[in-house]
């Protein structure tokens, strides 16, 4: 892992990676999601035969529910106690992130009101590359469960039996064999054999996040995936644990972004020499060898001040403070996450600590946060004016619909007196 003196043109090169589109992504997505949209099943069918060598044809497209319950059995009784965990915690968190209802008198006879109401059907992508994504499974099933959503369908185009387990524990029953772009216009557009959803969840690679960008204008979306990042920002701290940190998320994939910004010119160096010591005991094919070696970084800042404006800038997906003072955690603007404290390991959040771990990447997280229960319920308002609010408003009303030459508006209310 490289270590450089965090200058403006390293920020502007490190910046710049995340810039552009992958046009040949989106020209192949587009022309998938076109053809699932106006054949239906047959072109769902030609697409996972061709991309991913899956035979989908009538029934085979879903996972039966003897085939899911029959993998609860074959799984580690460990896995699935770890698994129960996890979802409880998750379950907790989104529990406490759903919006409440609530009623205000905003003046005498006018009353405004907040009522919540779950997305009626969503979709659930879970990769299936290296490997099936069960823990993704937990992330977007769990606050779909507790916001009341009533249908909710997974794709996985190669579901193990980690992932299938996980569904059983769930209560999922709708699972299809499918993946890629045309998993994706099947659930935003719908065919014979799979009832369109209203919006989609999950990770994908780029074809997959290509067509849920192709999509979005006729199918809600959680947010847009990039490749992971990770961020440490510390002056001090335990050379090992960073470099653990540094890797658990560069092992996501060969363009996932690890970076250690620090003002210790000694503590990059022995992070460096932990990061290299700890690659060796990873298998040659872990995607961590490539993505230390040529997106991850160690920057070292002139000053802290300028360690932690370039973090705010850069607005990571993961932000590891080892240190933690209180201070130094007002001062971060934005972040798809923080781990707080040198006990604060990465991986607790992406299993098991409770909160989300479908977070923002590229610098989206300078706009929005990570998914939560609120994502999958609709916030609607409802206002009631009686007499006395009717009376109090509605010259008001009046002088501003004439003034934007609305007289239907005017006479609305003219009516009514």
């Amino acid at each position: 892992m490289r270590i450089l003196t965090l200058t403006p043109r390293t920020e502007a090169n490190l910046m710049k990676l995340r810039e552009g589109q992958d046009r040949r992504a989106q020209r192949i997505a587009a022309r998938i999601v076109a053809d699932v949209r106006e054949y239906g099943d047959a072109a769902l069918d030609r697409w996972s035969r061709k991309l991913d060598g899956l035979d989908v044809r009538g029934p085979r497209l879903w996972i039966t529910q003897r085939e899911i319950a029959a993998t609860a059995k074959r799984v580690d009784p460990s896995f699935l106690r770890a698994v129960q965990h996890a979802a409880a915690n998750v379950r907790r968190v989104a529990q406490k992130q759903l919006p409440a209802a609530w009623s205000l008198q905003v003046e005498p006879g006018v009353v405004v009101a907040q009522i919540v109401r779950p997305i009626d059907a969503i979709g659930c992508y879970i990769p299936g590359g290296r490997f099936s994504l069960f823990s993704t499974l937990l992330m977007t099933v769990v606050p779909a469960q507790v916001a009341g959503v009533d249908r909710i369908v997974v794709v996985c185009p190669r579901a193990n039996d980690e992932l299938l387990a996980a569904a059983h524990l769930l209560g999922i029953t709708q699972i299809a064999r499918i993946g890629g772009a045309q998993a994706i216009a099947a659930l935003a557009y719908g065919t014979k054999r799979i009832a369109r959803v209203e919006k989609i969840f999950g990770p994908g690679n780029r074809y997959v996040t290509a067509a849920k960008q192709r999509i979005s204008s006729d199918c809600a979306i959680d947010l847009p995936a990039g490749p992971t990042e990770a961020v440490v920002l510390a002056r001090a701290g335990n050379p090992r644990w960073i470099a653990a940190d540094l890797l658990a998320q560069a092992e996501h994939a060969p363009d996932a972004g690890s970076y250690l910004v620090t003002t210790s010119e000694r503590l990059a160096m022995q992070v460096q020499e932990e990061v290299a010591a700890q690659l060796e005991s990873l298998p040659e094919g872990n995607p961590a060898h490539t993505s230390t070696e040529k997106t991850g970084a160690i920057l070292v800042a002139r000053s802290w001040d300028d360690a932690v404006a370039f973090v705010n800038r850069f607005a990571p997906e993961h932000l590891s403070l080892p240190e933690a003072p209180p201070a130094l955690l007002k001062k971060i603007k934005a972040s798809g996450t923080i781990f707080v404290g040198h006990l604060s390991a990465q991986p607790f959040g992406d299993y098991a600590s409770g909160s989300n771990h479908v977070l923002p990447t590229g610098g989206w997280a300078r706009r929005r946060a990570g998914l939560s229960a609120s994502d999958f319920v609709k916030q609607i308002t409802v206002q009631s004016i009686t007499p006395t609010g009717f009376r109090s408003l509605a010259n008001y009303v009046q002088v501003m619909a004439r003034a934007e030459g609305l007289l239907a508006h005017v006479n609305a209310v003219e009516v009514r007196k």
